[in-house]
């Protein structure tokens, strides 16, 4: 083990160093919301007025998605299998207990607390997405300390274009696509265009999948396509819209699928079927349809939606990875860019477009529970009719269609502008020569920080073995 590479002392120090800060700032600043505190709930308590039984359903399918989805789909380097999971796990586990500060920092309540509950825990899960997504991009090039600071610098960044947006430009955004997937895309970018290595362009020796590798991978994929409606309707409003988020997400699953699919044998020179495209491609329908997920844009717009999402990341897998690398020093290591960033972009314009086409005559009293900010504002007459249809609706902005969508817009602008600067400046920090940054002939190999088992050795002198053959 090299010392420059030792995680002997460096992980520990921030690891232990982070739990003493997380420690203090939990012990002062986070307490109970009321779904939790004993003095406002009791076991008489009706379930469904305690956010408990209204989240924590979507909370768990967003943790499986997290620790298990995610982490068996980094899973596919043939040596970095360890990795992929591991470091996925740990950069998980940290992001949550970074996420709840911050993004409860931006939310403080009168009393100056972070009040902590389910829907909490579920935003912070948000968060770490983001992160988890980026990370795709620096994949097996990284080491975790580098990981772990990454996360440490993009959660507050985070954070702050995500209360600053919805703030300030006040937007719909019910599927994350322009708050997590453009952001974490852009970030992550901003993070590998500093952290270029020349020497991986052409390729790597380890850079190999295997039939194992492979299908650990494609189960990630399952995981993420089963829970995928979930992560897309768990923010919307309880009922018909969040039936409708479920409904949309599922139908751009299943045609972003079978295209998939069939794209993968069109382009294949001997007509056979690629696992990379089933693993990443198969689920760029839940993306697309992300920004108009509650919307009603018909099942036939979700479907063509998928079948839109899935083309352009099948399409950037095949071309854009490559030509970015070799043009303009990106080295994308999971095709961040297909899948978050060009889907991201498909559904930030599918969103505007329904955004400008909702009106009364589809969508009833109710548009304007959905599109909150173009209710009537306070004292406007329209206001008090609306409100006798439905009580407890709360006075809006006042905005047209047409004002809704340039700030759509403009949040799509400044989140992937506040995104990339952030990803540039993470980049320069991880650069410091401190935090173990693996050379390049160990990139995409456990052994340079685990433990692994006998039959590791095995494995690698196969490798060997079939690069002499081929080579």
């Amino acid at each position: 083990m090299n010392n420059s590479t030792s995680l002997r002392v460096r992980l520990p120090v921030l690891v232990l160093l982070m739990e003493v800060v997380f420690l203090g700032l939990f012990a002062g600043f986070v307490t109970y919301d009321d779904n939790a505190n004993a003095k406002f709930q009791n076991n008489e308590t009706n379930p469904m007025d305690n956010s408990l039984y209204r989240d924590y359903p979507f909370f768990a399918d967003v943790q499986v998605m997290i620790f298990v989805g995610f982490g068996c789909l980094l899973a596919f380097l043939r040596l970095y299998g360890f990795s992929g999971m591991v470091f996925n796990f740990l950069t998980a586990t940290f992001t949550i207990q970074w996420a709840i500060l911050m993004q409860g920092y931006f939310q403080f309540y009168s009393d100056g607390k972070i009040h902590l509950g389910v829907i909490n825990l579920l935003n912070a899960e948000f968060a770490c997405a983001v992160v988890l997504i980026s990370f795709g991009a620096v994949l097996g090039k990284t080491s975790p300390v580098q990981l772990l600071v990454m996360a440490l610098l993009e959660v507050p960044i985070f954070a702050l274009t995500e209360w600053a947006v919805l703030k300030y430009l006040k937007i719909n955004d019910a599927g994350g696509s322009i708050l997590i997937h453009l952001f974490a895309c852009y970030f992550g970018l901003g993070v590998t265009f500093v952290l270029y290595r020349p020497s991986l362009n052409d390729g790597h020796v380890k850079e190999v999948t295997s039939y194992q590798s492979d299908i650990l991978s494609l189960m990630g994929t399952l995981f993420l396509w089963v829970f995928w409606p979930s992560f897309n309707s768990a923010l919307t409003l309880k009922g018909d819209d969040q039936h409708r988020a479920v409904l949309h997400t599922f139908i751009g699953l299943s045609s972003s699928t079978m295209t998939a699919f069939a794209l993968s044998a069109v382009f294949n020179k001997r007509g056979k079927l690629t696992m990379a495209d089933i693993q990443n491609v198969t689920l760029a329908g839940g993306v697309t349809v992300g920004a108009s997920v509650d919307m009603m844009i018909s099942p036939a717009a979700a479907y063509a939606l998928g079948i839109m999402g899935c083309t352009a990341c099948f399409m950037g897998y095949r071309y854009l990875t490559p030509f970015l690398a070799r043009h303009f020093r990106i080295q994308d290591q999971c095709g961040i860019h297909n899948l978050h960033g060009l889907t991201g972009l498909i559904s930030c314009t599918a969103g505007i477009c329904a955004i400008l086409m909702a009106n009364e005559e589809t969508y009833g009293p109710s548009m304007y529970q959905i599109f909150s900010h173009r209710a009537p504002m306070e004292g406007d007459p329209k206001l008090l009719e609306l409100q006798q249809l439905i009580p407890g609706l709360m006075p809006g902005l006042g905005r047209t269609a047409k004002e809704q969508a340039v700030y759509q817009v403009a949040a799509i602008f400044s989140t992937i502008g506040a995104a990339a600067v952030g990803g540039v400046l993470t980049g320069f920090a991880l650069k410091l020569p401190c935090l173990a940054t693996p050379s390049d002939e160990f990139c995409f190999d456990d052994e340079l920080f685990f433990d692994v088992p006998s039959d590791f050795e095995f494995t690698q002198l196969l490798d060997d073995i079939e690069i002499f053959i081929m080579g």
